[in-house]
């Protein structure tokens, strides 16, 4: 028996939501534990592109998902994502998706207050989505939250909400000076997601905990990556919960006794959405060209992704962090064609050499990239299905990811599809 958890090392965008598909066909669970409908996974099905923003990746390979109490839900998209699914043929409902009772809502002034601040703030917005994340975690912490047991209690929902929203106009009114919301007309909205997704609602700690006892392996899911941890991450340029393997536990409702392996997904080289320092960062064709054959645009905003060299500061940092037992690298083929690579090792700062990562921003802004320079190749790999057949500076740079990392790769990904992936080692044997 293993439960695993996956997360990202970078900024996101790793390509988690592939290697969760992947691995999925081992698992009998596939857990959400963190982060809202601001994080897209994508996966690629017999050449069909599927994008989820809430429901686990593992449902399209037809395994019982959850979303744990560590997310917060946007029902209005929850019930057009099961939608979505159904429609394409994979079947949605109460008996292989289930819903944390505890999870926290996304309501309509979240949503409307994340918009007005980013609006007020001008140049020095942080960059969300838009998407309520933030504003509802805050609610979370305030312990002035609605969760989805008070969702299917019509009683308690309709009281709580009635006080809530009256001081979410006032602020919304009066400082941020954007139009208030009708009580009544969420409330009638919030029924209608109240009937459809009560059949879902369960105690996710509980149902976990039995599957254990039964022997069932489980994969964790988690979003964004652990450089937009809010915590851990470059802040405030950063996620509103916790992205690090540690908050599997707390996400999901588990004892980290549990868990047997993490995984962090690392891309080939290094993307980041939005602001906030990127010490690798490209500015030139070579930038452009990794963005433009990597198709790098933001699964949930399709905001273009900033593109520079893999660098190991940050991988390392996310080893520590994570307690990472194996790497999963994604996006190798889009290297090729390359004469030179780089790999940053380490930073220069006023003169001085960093090898872990500098909490404060000023910091991190003014330090330079000390590179490694490895040879490239020209050969399109995104057909070979064995790493014995790659060219040989190929594994030279996987084995120099390696060695850097001090952790081994256990798998290998050379396009978006579930055939273009290579296993080195299978974390769930």
């Amino acid at each position: 028996m293993a439960n695993i958890i996956i997360v990202g090392t970078q900024w996101g965008d790793e390509g988690k939501g592939k290697i969760v598909d992947f691995l999925a066909e081992f698992a009998d669970i596939v857990v959400r534990f963190q982060g809202g409908n601001n994080a897209g996974h994508t996966m690629v099905v017999n050449n069909e592109q599927f994008i989820c923003h809430l429901i686990p990746s593992g449902i399209v390979q037809n395994k019982t998902c959850f979303i744990g109490n560590g997310v917060v839900v946007d029902p209005e998209v929850l019930v057009g994502e099961i939608d979505y699914l159904n429609n394409k043929g994979f079947p949605v409902d109460s008996n292989n998706l289930k819903i944390s009772e505890k999870a926290h809502l996304i309501l309509p002034y979240h949503k409307q207050i994340d918009i007005a601040r980013e609006d007020k703030d001008g140049d020095k917005k942080i960059g969300t989505t838009g998407r309520g994340i933030g504003p509802s975690y805050e609610d979370k912490a305030a312990r002035k939250g609605l969760r989805f047991v008070d969702l299917i209690d019509a009683d308690v929902f309709c009281e709580k909400l009635k006080n809530i929203i009256k001081e979410k106009n006032f602020f919304l009114q009066h400082y941020l000076s954007a139009d208030p919301l009708d009580s009544e007309k969420t409330i009638d909205q919030y029924s209608g997601y109240a009937e459809r997704l009560a059949p879902h609602v369960a105690d996710i700690s509980v149902a976990i905990h039995r599957a254990i006892k039964k022997g069932k392996q489980i994969l964790f899911e988690g979003a964004q990556g652990t450089h937009l941890d809010i915590d851990h991450g470059t802040y405030p340029y950063v996620t509103s919960s916790s992205t690090v393997a540690g908050n599997a536990c707390c996400g999901a409702g588990i004892g980290p006794k549990e868990i047997t392996g993490v995984m962090g997904i690392v891309k080939a080289y290094t993307t980041r959405v939005g602001r906030g320092p990127f010490p690798t960062e490209l500015f030139d064709v070579t930038g452009d060209l990794i963005q433009k054959k990597g198709a790098e645009f933001g699964a949930t905003t399709g905001r273009r992704r900033r593109c520079g060299w893999l660098d190991a500061v940050i991988l390392k940092n996310s080893i520590r962090l994570n307690g990472l037992t194996g790497l999963g690298i994604t996006k190798l083929d889009v290297l090729g064609g390359l004469e030179t690579l780089h790999i940053c090792t380490a930073y220069e700062y006023n003169g001085k050499i960093l090898h872990d990562f500098p909490t404060d921003l000023k910091t991190l802004s003014g330090c330079k990239p000390i590179y490694e320079t490895l040879p490239g190749w020209p050969e399109d790999i995104s057909k070979i299905d064995n790493i014995d057949d790659f060219p040989k500076t190929t594994r030279n740079y996987l084995d120099r990811v390696e060695a850097l990392a001090e952790t081994p790769i256990d798998i290998v990904s050379v396009g978006p599809g579930r055939d273009e992936t290579i296993m080195l080692r299978n974390p769930f044997l």
